[in-house]
């Protein structure tokens, strides 16, 4: 982990969906889309301070990226409060272990870290 990566969960705590879209970027594909060189990672005014200007985060600068990447990019982008995603175009070809990322994102960013138990269990079912 960097520290542009420390720097960025700090930027979006408290936020789940920032914090999920944060983290899809900082896991997927090794982390380096949430590197200092992606346009849309961006140093704050402080040191130490990084933050993702989502409006970077467009087609004009997916260039070259595989199509897995740029849909991981695309679902991170819509959880950083960008543009709505077509999920229904963009799990399509994501390899195993970016869906488990974007299904443990989007269940982060619902708060479901926080419930207690498994929800059929409120109705008399055991898991």
């Amino acid at each position: 982990m960097t520290e542009v990566h420390v720097a960025l969960r700090r930027w979006a705590e408290g936020l789940y969906p920032l914090e999920a879209g944060v983290e899809l970027l900082i896991r997927g594909c090794n982390g380096r889309f949430a590197n200092s060189g992606q346009p849309w990672v961006q140093q704050g005014d402080d040191p130490g301070r990084w933050w993702i200007d989502v409006e970077q985060m467009n087609e004009d600068n997916y260039g070259g990226l595989s199509g897995g990447g740029t849909r991981l990019l695309r679902i991170a982008a819509s959880l950083l409060d960008g543009p709505p995603v077509d999920l229904s175009r963009n799990i399509v070809g994501l390899d195993r272990e970016h869906i488990r990322l974007v299904l443990a994102a989007i269940a982060h960013a619902s708060g479901s870290h926080e419930h207690r138990g498994w929800p059929a269990e409120s109705v008399g079912l055991r898991p």
